[in-house]
């Protein structure tokens, strides 16, 4: 037991959704100078928890401690001036303002009442200094790559003087050299005496950074380990309540056999930006892996192959036919959808119920001169939610109160809805838990048994494996090889897509 005083401590903290118990008597710690990683599937209470840490919510029952003192916030405004700061996975900044302004947003230094900009620049460079972050202040936010505007949100959490800095999912997007230096601003940090709450997906991520480990389960603490005193298969049984060995994650190669014609063939695609002269092929009940670096043109290709975006060059054939994917309604209209990677801005309409964002594409494609009727909305949303366990089981549900797993299954079910006969994933696990991954990897495998045929894209290697029965290497926007997956190990698989390209010079630096 340590017997240090903790930075900050929540104790008992119970937190109630109505008749759903979100957090149940939970306590939680964290010292200065160290990273606590908060680990859980998504519905165990880590966004409910972090609500509670930064005064977004005030808990039915519990305490607050900060350096030992009772506190209560009665907003996120009281949690700042405590030094209780966080960003969130989905960075909330301004892309039309400059690195300056974003990062003392709000807090602009005043002379007589007007902005100093002289001033605000400084401030700013002094914070991105002290992070050993090189960024002109003056460069707009959206110039800078999504890692740079990560670390520009970190600056933005410390420039009020934080004590502790919550990241909430920070590497879901950033590939190996981000996350690196991602992690070593993080140990400047900690370095500084900073507390740190990790919270990520990634068990290799957190076993690297992590000093100290919390798991959630159902809204209530498993328990509080050190890494080096819990395996990582303990750590995942921990949070998931079960053994991995009754997960039954599907493996690779169990795909259908090879059908004699290409049910999708894709012939010299060439689409701005950055995708030049590329082949693909996809067969009936295939599961086809798009792997590369950041930058190879993984999501480009997916868009260009399913209307989203229009093709400079090239053909693209269903069942040896000609087809005009000019548009995602025509690519509907063929059986071919798209799903993007953006769930926030690009998929779930978090406002809407379940019920709408299943029937969503569906009512869509018939128009609004054929309206679908009440009933079989309602039965179709039913079906859906229950074929593939959408939880809760609440129709009126507004589906962005849902985690990131169930999240992905309505817009899951929005596209099997429509009856495609191809199916393009573009990270469809991104953000979720380990539970909901298997969750979702199996069911790829279920649709692409029952003859649908899948284009999976993942930033994690291991994945594509694990549900790919073929991979397509992309470099550069070129599509280098096509790969049965059954020959692949992940170390293989990262030597192909990290490879130099012609002119020597490493993808995605």
């Amino acid at each position: 037991m340590d017997e240090r005083r903790p930075l900050m401590e929540i104790t008992g903290a119970t937190v109630r959704y109505g008749a759903e118990l979100a957090l149940d008597a939970v306590d939680f710690r964290i010292f200065a100078g160290e990273v606590h990683s908060l680990m859980g599937e998504n519905g165990a209470g880590k966004s409910t928890l972090i609500k509670a840490l930064t005064g977004a919510l005030h808990p039915d029952k519990g305490s607050i401690f900060v350096s030992g003192r009772a506190v209560r916030f009665s907003g996120t405004a009281d949690a700042l001036a405590a030094g209780i700061s966080a960003v969130y996975q989905e960075i909330d900044l301004l892309p039309n303002l400059s690195v300056a302004e974003n990062i003392c947003l709000g807090r602009e230094p005043r002379k007589l009442g007007i902005i100093d900009w002289a001033a605000m620049r400084q401030r700013a460079a002094d914070v991105l200094d002290g992070l050993g972050v090189s960024i002109d202040p003056e460069s707009q936010l959206r110039s800078h790559s999504l890692a740079i505007q990560q670390l520009i949100a970190i600056a933005r959490a410390i420039s009020v003087d934080a004590k502790v800095l919550v990241l909430d999912e920070p590497t879901s997007s950033l590939d190996v050299d981000e996350v690196a230096e991602l992690f070593r601003v993080i140990r400047e940090l900690k370095e500084r005496g900073v507390a740190i709450v990790f919270i990520s997906h990634f068990l290799d991520q957190v076993y690297e950074i992590a000093d100290r480990i919390t798991v959630l389960r159902n809204g209530r603490r498993i328990g509080e380990y050190l890494p080096g005193e819990l395996l990582r298969i303990d750590l995942v049984e921990k949070m998931l309540g079960r053994r991995v060995a009754e997960l039954g994650v599907r493996q690779a190669g169990e795909a259908t056999d090879e059908a004699p014609q290409a049910l999708l063939d894709a012939r010299g695609v060439t689409a701005a930006p950055g995708i030049t002269d590329a082949d693909l092929e996809l067969r009936e009940g295939d599961v086809l892996g798009l792997a590369g670096l950041l930058g190879s043109g993984r999501t480009e290709l997916a868009r260009a192959v399913t209307g989203v975006d229009r093709l400079d060059a090239g053909i693209i054939r269903l069942e040896g036919r000609t087809a005009d994917l000019r548009s995602p309604r025509r690519a509907i209209q063929l059986g071919v959808v798209y799903s993007s990677e953006n769930r926030r801005t690009e998929g779930i309409i978090g406002a809407l119920s379940v019920q709408d964002n299943i029937t969503l594409a569906l009512q869509a494609d018939r128009g609004v001169l054929r309206r679908m009727r009440p009933q079989r909305r309602r039965e179709l949303a039913r079906s859906w939610i229950e074929a593939l366990d959408i939880r809760p089981a609440d129709p009126d549900r507004p589906a962005g109160t849902l985690s990131g797993g169930n999240q992905q299954k309505v817009l899951l079910a929005r596209l099997l809805a429509l009856s495609p006969r191809v199916l393009v994933l573009d990270e469809p696990t991104r953000g979720i838990d380990v539970g909901a991954k298997v969750e979702i990897q199996n069911l790829v495998g279920e649709l692409a048994a029952n003859g649908l045929s899948v284009i999976f894209i993942s930033a994690e290697l291991e994945e594509v494996l694990r549900v790919a029965s073929r991979v397509v290497i992309l470099r550069s926007g070129r599509v280098v090889d096509t790969v049965p997956s059954e020959s692949l190990t992940v170390d293989s698989l990262l030597a192909l897509v990290a490879q130099a390209d012609e002119n020597g010079t490493e993808e995605g630096a």
